[in-house]
């Protein structure tokens, strides 16, 4: 990636080499960590279905499908709270791997083993504080008869990568054998590798000979279209005794439930998609949704439930690919410009088309398309050269109409194929994978919001029109019963914590009311100060405006706590939307001199989108500027709640807090204002499907205003791409001259939280966001022993007790209200309230996990946040947890609202966003996709982000 600035960066500022310094009081009694090396700081960059070719290509090999899962192991007693003992760095890796893992514990310079089980902390109880009340939940709960069942390995060869086709050919081997050779078993198939049957088959090995209709030959083999495709199918029962684990007995379960509706509809990961589960609809450009359902078998307290969810997806039309190519080109008569060609060549990549003008279904995939048009693309075949357009006319006798538009390309590069676009006829039921534009997520929202009472008959709608009582393989052959309607659950309503607002104010405190309140009356409990500032206009649409907004926005900024300074270092002044960053450095030079250093520096975007994410990457990787972007709508607005709104989010920018936990300010938290504790998030964001050399984006962020825990400092960093565990959590390297130099984001932070508190961390929670159930047990084994080598790298026996949150918002569990007409059970939206809280029944049977809905309802169904606690050195009571949790969400800096998720996994979030401007290009309308700056294509190389500058560091940039 180039860089701008010049010159470079110092090899040894930043990612890859970790700087040695020590906050002062790290070690005990002073010592020799005391080092006066300023603030310690150190930067941190941060196709379905089997594709067969047109022409005379080959087919190309079928890629193994293979699939995996961890086994869980039995629950971890209680682990103790006191660091160890030893110095040892190796040694408190050991403890904590002894603590987390059945298996041996692994040297520390290795990476944890994916095969590893985690033991995950038991439930400490129940909660029991709150407001009893019954919620429904979308969990149909399972019931089982006794049978005994067995697991088949299935191979099928010629093998085939369509799951869809694998069915077909199962199904047609059940028909022809279930009465004879399969004993009147009817198997339960996967589409990959297994079957199970309930109760064995009459034999341990079988040969099956299964011919289908081959409506879509392989160009190069020699059947004639209409002709039957053979496959030779061998059964044999698996090599070893089967091992059922809860986990696998619940596999096979989910099997048998999704074996009818994946013969039926689209299948999408664990949901399932079709023109016939409801209304369709279109999303512009080619695009449409379909409705569907998620459908998925879990353990809970009650014994198995079957969580099912409506949902919509979108979809590419079965269009032909000239109609496809008309919402980016509506001239076709025309050569394609290079911008539009590559639009075009991006969104049909990877599509499956069929083409019939020989009589017959031929389907290929796109590779690509050609950057020359059709008329003069030449390829030799039979030993003659000639043009696509020559060749159709003369093999076809088809006179191609669109000669101008590019010709498809599939195939190999060795074997290339070249299809007009006017003949080739989008498959229908291929996802559209591809980030949506703004547009296009507002009509998807659109359509699919649904009030709770209208989601949650839809769920129940759903669930009966699958009739798995009457399915022939669930209920007769399994004895799988699901129970008919929606479960009831046991739920409490937390209340709402006291929020404290400045003294000065009318009103020095609130207890807010239905998870909002506001800012009248009320001072922020720490205004900031901004002395030096400026604004920059980039719309066309103002003018004399913008001096008007500044003071309107001033004057709340003042009125609100703040103290701010009325008068600009420079004027205002109106700037080219087309010279963003010569424009930003004039403004920045002109403001650095002594006395006349930015603070703040308030943007009015250009009219036109996309120009956010540049502006930021300049100011805070390039410039150091703190800086405050206003879209041009907004500011001829006197909307008193809007400037309010940015009033909140400059007063946290420049170092104020908005408001704080009463319970914070009088030491009232347990195990969090007790002794001095630090409060992490993580996150990490990955690219688009597509985007594979992009990489993923770490955030980290962290409380810096123990007992507070208000302010948070945020790091990001960049790593291979769509990797999930955290890398730079801490690292070290062998220096030739300095010997081991550590460093890493949790150490970091760390020293941060001893120079603003001047206290060291007595105690970590650290919520960790975007991690499934099936990642758990990496995800913890690795970053659990970075944080430990982080704290000791600090300090000899540094090891204070940490719990280790995972936050789910990507679930498909909904709670609905037992009486929707109720008005207290249920707030202005007919959602469940804010602060309700559920850790019985549908939550895990022996595991500490609960679901919280922390927030308001806006439109639509609330989703429930669920939060599942994969290791606890603090010992917190259900009750801790949740309370602790569900106050943070009333303290987000942003708005007067309690949020959804808990604020310091939400910063995470917010600065990893944030990071992935630094990189990308802005090539969508809401400048928030894009492909890579200067970056081969398919490369896998880890791109740094530029450093963010330390005034920025300081303060909540990303808010």
């Amino acid at each position: 990636m180039s860089r701008r600035g010049g010159g470079g960066r110092r090899p040894d500022s930043r990612r890859d080499q970790p700087t040695q310094a020590r906050a002062p009081s790290f070690q005990r009694g002073g010592g020799g960590a005391a080092g006066p090396r300023g603030r310690g700081r150190q930067g941190h960059r941060g196709g379905a279905g089997r594709g067969s070719h047109s022409g005379s290509g080959a087919a190309p090999s079928s890629p193994h499908t293979a699939s995996t899962s961890t086994e869980p192991a039995p629950s971890s007693p209680s682990v103790s709270a006191s660091a160890p003992s030893s110095s040892s760095v190796s040694t408190l890796v050991e403890e904590t791997e002894q603590k987390l893992t059945l298996a041996a514990p692994a040297a520390a310079t290795l990476p944890p083993s994916s095969s590893r089980a985690v033991r995950l902390p038991v439930r400490p109880g129940f909660g029991t504080r709150g407001r009893k009340c019954v919620v429904r939940a979308n969990h149909f709960m399972v019931q089982l008869a006794k049978r005994d069942i067995h697991h088949y390995d299935v191979s099928i060869d010629p093998e085939v990568t369509s799951q869809k086709i694998n069915r077909q050919i199962i199904s047609q081997l059940i028909n022809l054998y279930r009465l004879t050779n399969l004993g009147e078993r009817i198997p339960a198939y996967d589409g990959m590798k297994s079957i199970y049957t309930a109760g064995p088959l009459p034999f341990e090995s079988k040969e099956f000979i299964i011919t289908l209709p081959d409506s879509d030959p392989r160009p190069s083999s020699s059947a004639s279209p209409g002709t039957e495709r053979q496959f030779r199918v061998v059964i044999r029962l698996a090599s070893q005794p089967y091992v059922y684990t809860l986990q696998k007995f619940i596999q096979v379960l989910d099997v048998v439930l999704r074996a009818a509706p994946s013969e039926k509809h689209t299948v999408v990961g664990r949901s399932f998609f079709s023109t016939d589960l409801g209304p369709m609809g279109q999303l512009g450009d080619g695009i449409e949704y379909w409705r569907g359902y998620f459908q998925s078998l879990r353990p809970t307290q009650f014994g198995l439930s079957l969580n099912i969810d409506v949902s919509a997806s979108s979809f590419y039309k079965p269009i032909l690919v000239t109609e496809f190519v008309q919402y980016y080109c509506s001239d076709l008569s025309r050569p394609l410009s290079d911008q539009v060609r590559l639009k075009v060549k991006k969104a049909l990549k990877g599509i499956k088309v069929v083409l019939r003008h020989m009589g017959y279904n031929l389907s290929c995939k796109i590779t690509g398309i050609t950057s020359q048009p059709m008329s003069q693309v030449m390829f030799t075949c039979d030993n003659e050269t000639r043009s696509v357009v020559q060749y159709f006319l003369e093999k076809h006798k088809i006179a191609l109409q669109f000669t101008s538009l590019p010709a498809l390309e599939a195939g190999t590069e060795e074997r290339r194929i070249y299809l007009p676009m006017e003949l080739s006829r989008i498959v229908e039921g291929q996802r559209y994978t591809k980030r949506l534009n703004e547009r296009q997520v507002t009509a998807l929202l659109r359509a699919t919001c649904q009030r709770p009472q209208d989601r949650e008959a839809n769920i129940q709608m759903m669930a009966r029109e699958n009739a798995y009582n009457e399915d022939t393989l669930v209920n007769r052959e399994f004895g799988i019963q699901v129970v008919d309607g929606l479960t009831s659950v046991n739920a409490r309503i937390l209340p709402a914590p006291m929020l404290k607002y400045h003294e000065t104010g009318q009103e020095a405190s609130v207890n807010p009311d239905f998870g909002q309140w506001n800012m009248i009356n009320k001072k922020m409990f720490n205004g900031g100060r901004v002395e030096v500032w400026t604004c920059m206009n980039f719309s066309t649409c103002l003018n004399q405006d913008v001096i008007g907004f500044c003071q309107r926005l001033v004057d709340m900024c003042n009125r609100k706590g703040m103290v701010f300074n009325r008068r600009p270092v420079i004027p205002i002044s109106s700037y080219n939307p087309y010279q963003i960053e010569k424009a930003l450095v004039d403004v920045h030079n002109k403001t650095t001199q002594p006395g006349k250093q930015l603070q703040l520096l308030i943007i009015i975007l250009p009219d036109v989108r996309g120009s956010y994410g540049r502006i930021k990457r300049v100011c805070e990787t390039e410039l150091g500027i703190v800086s405050q972007c206003c879209q041009p709508k907004h500011a001829s607005s006197r909307n008193m709640q809007y400037f309010e709104n940015v009033a909140l989010k400059i007063n946290v920018k420049v170092g104020g807090r908005n408001t704080v936990l009463d319970d914070a300010v009088q030491k009232r938290i347990p195990l969090v204002t007790d002794r001095p504790t630090i409060i992490f998030g993580a996150d990490v964001t990955h690219p688009q499907p597509g985007e594979d050399s992009s990489p993923s984006i770490v955030a980290v962020v962290a409380s810096m205003d123990w007992p507070e825990v208000t302010k948070y400092r945020g790091l990001v960093s960049a790593q291979a791409h769509n990797e999930e565990i955290i890398q730079d959590l801490y690292k070290s390297i062998q220096d030739p001259q300095r010997g081991l130099v550590h460093g890493g984001m949790i150490r970091e932070l760390l020293i941060a939280f001893k120079i603003s508190t001047n206290r060291k961390p007595e105690s970590i929670i650290f919520y960790r966001d975007g991690v499934s159930e099936g990642q758990f047990s990496q995800v913890l084994l690795h970053e659990m022993n970075a944080i430990r080598l982080a704290c000791a790298s600090l300090e000899e026996g540094y090891a204070p007790p940490v719990t280790f949150v995972v936050v789910q918002k990507r679930h498909h569990t909904r709670l609905f209200p037992a009486e929707h007409n109720r008005r207290d059970l249920t707030d202005r939206s007919g959602n469940i309230l804010p602060g309700t809280v559920v850790d019985t029944q549908i939550c895990h049977p022996t595991e500490f996990d609960f679901y919280l809905n922390s927030h308001a309802g806006i439109q639509g169904t609330s989703r429930p946040t669920h939060y599942h606690v994969l290791f606890d050195e603090n010992r917190f009571t259900a009750d801790g947890l949740q309370v602790l949790t569900n106050n943070l969400c009333y303290t987000y800096a942003r708005c007067t609202r309690s949020v959804s998720i808990v604020p310091p996994a939400y910063y995470a979030h917010l600065a990893a966003f944030r990071a992935r401007f630094y990189i990308e290009d802005e090539t969508s309308a809401g400048g928030s996709t894009g492909g890579t700056r200067s970056t081969a294509e398919g490369s896998l190389a880890i791109r740094p982000l530029p450093v963010i500058k330390d005034n920025v560091k300081d303060v909540m940039f990303y808010c």
